[in-house]
């Protein structure tokens, strides 16, 4: 009632100010007019301010179950869940102006109100479906996680065990976390498939797997053997020749000879020497030579020997035997005057069988010995003593008796 008599003064004075002007009939027809048209129009913007103070946004969660509770007294539950989601919605939007910035609590409860009305994709604006579900997902991901957290403090592998797993996923290249745990299960280790897993990415980078060149061609290097002549001349500068066969896997020289007159029948005798009772080799890699004919090759095809010969003038696809070459020459024959074959062959003998052989380390061979002798070691410390080799050019080193 009051706001309608304040309404009611505001128009007769309004009117009063222009009714001056007009006549009495005219002025009384014009106020009446006046009066009901700004009442209406009052009464509209009223009524318009109520509908939105009332459809407000709710600004925190208690209002919005007031507004919720509102809604109770309609006919259908389901149209007051699709009403709270609505407004949950309008809430988010006015948090932000171009993109909604979406809370935990909003998410959750958004979820929430979802479940209660089978029509939340139309009622769904501020995000689409798709990133409804998403968060769907993700709560679940969430709960199960936290329910299956190991209750108590988790027991820890040893790190011998660690140091263990990481080892055999170096050295063994091939095998997998379900092998390497069969392995572990031999001295009685039990270990899971999945921690298993967790300690070999640090040692084997992903999507590298197969064996190394160095372990393929370990796996064949020792049928393989590699042949070459040495030339050399004696103190009356007439040429001399020595014969080497070399073997790739151990570097072991398996026979050779001197000769003054080198041909194809003599190196086919002494390929026949090499490999008695045909006990011979897969390949043997040759150069181009002409001492190697057609005995050579019957004799080779005859031990089942397969030849593979390197390109011309190219040394260093025969790099074994090169090396050893090089070997003979400068630890040995360089410091030697060769007189005849009989001293040369006594000189290679000696270098080849007693110290080449049997005494000297080889890098190629992580300082391995070609033939190794077991030689036992005192328990107390003893005397290392020298034996000398080539008159003492070489010397070797044991343990004294």
């Amino acid at each position: 009632m009051a706001l309608r008599s304040s309404l009611r003064q505001q128009a007769l004075t309004r009117v009063g100010r222009t009714g001056s002007h007009l006549p009495t009939s005219l002025a009384s027809e014009t106020h009446g007019a006046a009066v009901d048209s700004n009442l209406v129009a009052a009464l509209i913007i009223a009524l318009g301010r109520a509908v939105r103070r009332l459809l407000r946004p709710a600004r925190s969660g208690a209002k919005l179950m007031i507004g919720a509770a509102g809604d109770l007294t309609r006919t259908r539950s389901e149209l007051m869940a699709e009403n709270a989601l609505l407004r949950q919605q309008l809430i988010v939007l006015r948090r932000s102006i171009k993109r909604p910035r979406l809370h935990r609590d909003d998410r959750v409860l958004l979820l929430a109100l979802a479940r209660l009305t089978r029509r939340w994709r139309d009622a769904l604006h501020v995000v689409s479906p798709e990133t409804l579900l998403r968060w769907h997902r993700d709560l679940f991901k969430i709960v199960w996680r936290r329910k299956s957290l190991p209750r108590g403090q988790p027991k820890r592998l040893a790190p011998e065990v660690v140091t263990l797993i990481q080892a055999m996923a170096k050295d063994n290249v091939l095998w997998g976390a379900e092998r390497i745990r069969g392995e572990l299960l031999k001295p009685g280790i039990r270990v899971s498939k999945r921690t298993i897993q967790k300690y070999m990415r640090r040692v084997r980078p992903p999507g590298k797997r197969g064996q190394s060149w160095n372990t393929f061609v370990g796996n064949h290097s020792r049928d393989i053997w590699a042949c070459d002549f040495l030339q050399l001349y004696d103190v009356l500068f007439r040429p001399i020749f020595a014969f080497f066969f070399v073997v790739h896997g151990t570097r072991e020289v398996v026979h050779f000879n001197v000769t003054r007159s080198p041909t194809d029948a003599w190196a086919a005798q002494q390929l026949r020497e090499a490999t008695p009772y045909g006990d011979g080799p897969k390949y043997l890699i040759r150069d181009n030579d002409d001492k190697f004919g057609k005995r050579f090759a019957a004799v080779a095809e005859g031990t089942e020997i397969e030849v593979v010969k390197i390109p011309p003038r190219s040394p260093n696809l025969n790099p074994i035997c090169e090396r050893f070459l090089g070997s003979v020459r400068r630890n040995c024959l360089d410091h030697v005057v060769i007189v005849s074959e009989r001293q040369l062959r006594r000189v290679l003998k000696e270098y080849v069988e007693i110290y080449f052989n049997r005494a000297r380390p080889h890098q190629g061979l992580v300082q391995a010995i070609p033939i190794a002798e077991s030689r036992s070691v005192p328990a107390v410390s003893g005397k290392v003593v020298p034996f000398p080799v080539l008159g003492g050019l070489h010397h070797e080193y044991r343990w004294a008796a």
